[in-house]
C-alpha cells in the first residue's frame, strides 16, 4: 500500500536537528486542526437554536430532530473512508475540496428555504465536515516527528474537548444576537483561514487515481448501510419508543446485518479500504475502549445538563452557556500543559486520573436538587475541564504509538468514529434512562402521597388557602393546589432522573478504567510513526 501523508525534507541539512519542524508545516497543522474544530463545533451549535430554526423551516419537534440527525449520519459514515479517500485524492487536495464543500454548505444551510432543503444540506454539510476531523489527526502522525507529536495531538484534542463543551454557548448567544443562521455563518472567517493556511502549509503529493480500481467497494457499501442506520437508531430511537416503531425495528436489521458483512470483509480482504485489524492490537484496541465511554461522557453530559438547567431552572441559552463555559474556558489554560506533563509523568497515569477527575464531576453532579444552578455546578464543570485534557492527549498518543505512516488514515478514521459512536450510543441510552428513571420515581414518589395522607390534607389545604388568598373560588383553588403538588412530584421525579443519568455516566467511566490497566508503556514523545 502506497506510502501517503508523508512529508519529507528534500536536501535535508545535517546541521538542522531532525526533529526540528519548519514554520511552513506548523501552520498546515494549525489550519487543520481548524477544520476538525469547526467539524466538531457544528455537531453540537445547532442544539441551542433548534427551537427557532424548526419555527422559521415550520417544522414539528420530531421533524427538527432531522437537522441534527442529518449531519451526523454523513459525518459517521465518511470518517473511516477519509484515510482511503486521502490516499486516493492526495492529503491536501482532499482537504481543500472538502473545506470548500463544508464552507459552501453551511451557507447553503443558512439560506435553507424548508425543512427538506435543511435536512440536505445539513447532511452534506456532515459528509464534507467529517473529513476535517481524522485529516487533522493523520496530519500531525505523519508531518510532525514524534517527539513533536504530543503538541500536535494536544491540539488535536483541544478541538475535540473544547469545541463540544462551547458549541451550545456559542449557537445560543448567536441566535439570541444576530439570529439562527449565523451558526452557519460563523464557518465562514475560520474556513477561509484554513483553506489558505493548508494550501500554503501541506504539501501536495502524488493522487493515487489508480486505487479506485481496486477499491473495496462492497466494503465501503456495506459500512456505509450499517453506520448509517445504526446512527439513525441511535439518535431517532428514544423519540419513536425504540422497537415500538417498525421504521427502528428494520433499521436494526440493516444495521446489524451490514456491520456484520462489513467486518467480514475487511478483516478478510488483502487491501480493505479501512484497517479493522488495528482494534486487535493491545494499545490501539484498549484505547478504542475508553475513547467510546469519553464520547459517552463527553456527549452525554453535554446532552443532560442544558436539559436539566432549561426544564427545571428554566434557563435559557446563554445562561446554560454560562454554565457550561465553566467545562470549557479552563480547558483553553490546561491543554498546553499537557505535553510537558507527558514528558514526566507515565500517560497511563495520565489517563487514568483523567477518567477519575471527569467521573468524579459525573458523580458531584449526581446529587442535584431543584434548587442545583450555576453556583453549585460550578465546581463540577470545572473538575470536568481537569479531567478531559488528561484523558484525549495521551490516550491519542498511546493508541497511535508504533504505528507506520500507511496505517495512520486507518487509525485516526477509527479512533474518530468510536469516540463519535460513543456519543450517539450514550447520548441514546441517556435519553431512554431519563424517560423510564422519570416514570419510577414519579410512581414510587406519587405512591407516597394520598390524598389520604394527613399530610398530604394539610399541604393542599395551605396552598387552597394561598390561592383563595390570591382571587380564586373554593373549587379553583382545590384544584390548582392538587396540580401544583402533582407539578412537584414530576419535578421531583425528573431531578432524581437526572441524577441517575449523571450516575450512569461516572459508573461508565469509571468501568472504563479497566483497561487502563492493561495498556503497554509507551514513550512520552508519543506517537513512533516513522519518517
Amino acid at each position: 500500500m502506497a506510502n501517503t501523508g508523508v512529508i519529507r525534507q528534500p536536501g535535508h541539512n545535517p546541521a538542522i536537528p531532525p526533529d526540528r519542524v519548519p514554520l511552513r508545516t506548523w501552520i498546515g497543522v494549525l489550519a487543520s486542526m481548524l477544520g476538525a474544530f469547526m467539524a466538531v463545533l457544528d455537531i453540537q451549535i445547532t442544539n441551542a437554536s433548534l427551537q427557532d430554526i424548526q419555527a422559521s423551516l415550520g417544522a414539528t419537534l420530531e421533524e427538527g430532530s432531522w437537522i441534527s440527525t442529518a449531519y451526523l449520519v454523513a459525518e459517521i459514515v465518511v470518517i473511516p473512508l477519509t484515510g482511503w479517500l486521502s490516499r486516493v485524492f492526495s492529503l491536501r487536495r482532499y482537504l481543500l475540496v472538502n473545506t470548500a464543500l463544508f464552507i459552501f454548505f453551511s451557507i447553503c444551510c443558512a439560506w435553507a428555504w424548508n425543512l427538506n432543503s435543511m435536512i440536505v444540506f445539513r447532511a452534506l454539510q456532515g459528509f464534507s465536515g467529517g473529513v476535517l476531523i481524522p485529516t487533522a489527526m493523520t496530519i500531525v502522525l505523519t508531518t510532525l516527528p514524534p517527539s513533536k507529536q504530543s503538541i500536535g495531538l494536544a491540539a488535536f484534542g483541544f478541538s475535540a474537548v473544547f469545541a463540544p463543551s462551547i458549541g451550545p454557548t456559542l449557537g445560543g448567544w448567536l441566535t439570541e444576537n444576530f439570529g439562527w443562521e449565523y451558526n452557519f455563518y460563523i464557518n465562514l472567517i475560520p474556513g477561509a483561514l484554513m483553506l489558505a493556511g493548508v494550501w500554503y502549509g501541506v504539501k501536495q503529493e502524488k493522487p493515487q487515481i489508480s486505487l479506485l480500481k481496486q477499491g473495496d467497494w462492497w466494503g465501503i457499501i456495506a459500512m456505509a448501510i450499517g453506520l448509517g442506520s445504526l446512527q439513525v437508531v441511535l439518535e431517532e430511537g428514544s423519540r419513536k419508543d425504540w422497537f415500538g416503531s417498525a421504521l427502528i425495528v428494520r433499521l436494526t436489521v440493516i444495521a446489524v446485518i451490514f456491520l456484520a458483512v462489513f467486518f467480514f470483509i475487511e478483516l478478510t480482504r488483502k487491501q480493505p479500504f479501512i484497517n479493522l485489524r488495528l482494534l486487535f492490537r493491545r494499545n490501539f484496541g484498549l484505547a478504542s475502549i475508553v475513547n467510546v465511554s469519553l464520547g459517552v461522557g463527553l456527549y452525554g453530559s453535554i446532552y443532560i445538563l442544558p436539559l436539566y438547567l432549561a426544564q427545571i431552572q428554566k434557563y435559557n441559552a446563554l445562561q446554560i452557556g454560562e454554565v457550561l463555559m465553566w467545562a470549557g474556558i479552563p480547558q483553553l489554560f490546561i491543554i498546553p500543559l499537557i505535553p510537558k506533563l507527558m514528558q514526566r509523568i507515565d500517560v497511563r497515569l495520565m489517563v487514568a486520573v483523567g477518567v477519575t477527575l471527569f467521573s468524579i464531576s459525573a458523580f458531584m453532579n449526581s446529587g442535584m436538587t431543584h434548587e442545583t444552578g450555576l453556583d453549585q455546578l460550578r465546581w463540577s464543570q470545572f473538575v470536568r475541564a481537569m479531567g478531559q485534557p488528561l484523558i484525549m492527549v495521551p490516550l491519542s498518543s498511546i493508541a497511535t504509538a508504533g504505528l507506520s505512516p500507511k496505517e495512520a488514515g486507518s487509525a485516526s478514521g477509527l479512533f474518530n468514529m468510536m469516540r463519535n459512536l460513543g456519543g450517539s450510543l450514550g447520548i441514546a441510552f441517556l435519553a431512554t434512562l431519563l424517560t423510564n428513571r422519570e416514570q419510577f420515581h414519579s410512581n414510587r414518589l406519587g405512591d407516597g402521597i394520598s390524598l389520604y395522607n394527613s399530610e398530604t390534607q394539610q399541604r393542599i389545604d395551605q396552598m387552597t388557602q394561598y390561592f383563595i388568598s390570591r382571587g380564586a373560588d373554593l373549587i379553583t383553588a382545590q384544584n390548582q393546589a392538587i396540580a401544583s403538588i402533582s407539578n412537584i412530584v414530576r419535578r421531583e421525579a425528573f431531578v432524581m432522573a437526572f441524577n441517575d443519568c449523571f450516575h450512569f455516566i461516572g459508573i461508565a467511566l469509571l468501568l472504563s478504567g479497566i483497561a487502563i490497566l492493561f495498556l503497554k508503556k509507551v514513550k512520552a514523545t508519543g506517537s513512533a510513526v516513522a519518517h
